[in-house]
């Protein structure tokens, strides 16, 4: 049964000209035991008092066998939103309404695929960093490579990229593929790449007997990459999805 609880912020800032990234603590002090991948529900009213949620995936970094005590989430400005409303002008110490962890869009012990293929888009990239820990331990069995294809229009919408460049340079089995839609950067990295996330997917060459794939992000993109993979041979249990959509 997922909890439920009232979280206060601790701190924020903008990782995008449209994007926030939050701090939470519980207000009972309790931490939060959650896998990598989960999300959390935000519980509020809208002006008319009618009550309504929505889901954020737990971006904090963790290795999903110890509870941590600060939650964070990153969330899109949506114009005109009522969650853009509330969590983009919460102040620090505001408090918001919480349940969960809800999910399974997480790593499987079970697994035993030599290749990791992470495919994500805008904040569709928060579970994977969460992950990145349960990453390292897999990357350190030496027998297994995770591939992360993360689309954005420009460098400044790469939230994360930073952290995923460095992450890359110091795993060797991990590679970071920045896919920019609409603006390449002034200065190019060797990982990026031009165009959506799932039409650089046959650069990878796909295949049943190597692949696991997750999918997360834009439903747009969730549905074309999901096509695509079954048309590269892999089976849809092969194939994990979550898709973001953006709600008013």
């Amino acid at each position: 049964m997922a909890d439920h609880f009232p979280l206060h912020l601790v701190d924020s800032f903008m990782l995008a000209p449209a994007v926030r990234h939050l701090i939470f603590e519980r207000d009972d002090g309790q931490p939060l035991a959650f896998q990598p991948g989960q999300f959390l529900q935000v519980h509020f009213h809208y002006d008319d008092g009618a009550e309504t949620k929505r889901s954020y995936s737990v971006a904090t970094i963790g290795d999903g066998s110890s509870p941590v005590q600060r939650i964070e989430i990153a969330v899109s400005y949506v114009e005109g939103g009522a969650a853009t409303k509330l969590l983009g002008e919460l102040p620090v110490g505001g408090v918001i309404d919480a349940s969960g962890p809800y999910g399974r869009f997480c790593l499987q012990a079970a697994d035993t695929h030599p290749r990791y293929l992470l495919l994500a888009t805008g904040t569709g990239v928060t579970p994977y960093r969460a992950m990145l820990p349960q990453i390292e331990k897999l990357l350190a069995k030496g027998d297994r490579e995770v591939v992360l294809l993360y689309g954005a229009r420009t460098e400044a919408e790469l939230l994360y990229g930073e952290e995923f460049e460095a992450f890359a340079q110091t795993h060797p089995g991990f590679l970071f593929h920045g896919c920019l839609s609409r603006e390449a950067r002034a200065t190019p990295r060797p990982g990026d790449r031009s165009g959506h996330v799932q039409n650089v997917l046959a650069e990878l060459g796909p295949h049943a007997d190597r692949d696991i794939a997750y999918l997360c992000g834009n439903p747009n993109m969730v549905d074309a990459a999901f096509a695509a993979l079954k048309e590269f041979g892999l089976p849809v249990p092969q194939i994990r999805r979550e898709k973001y959509i953006s709600s008013r």
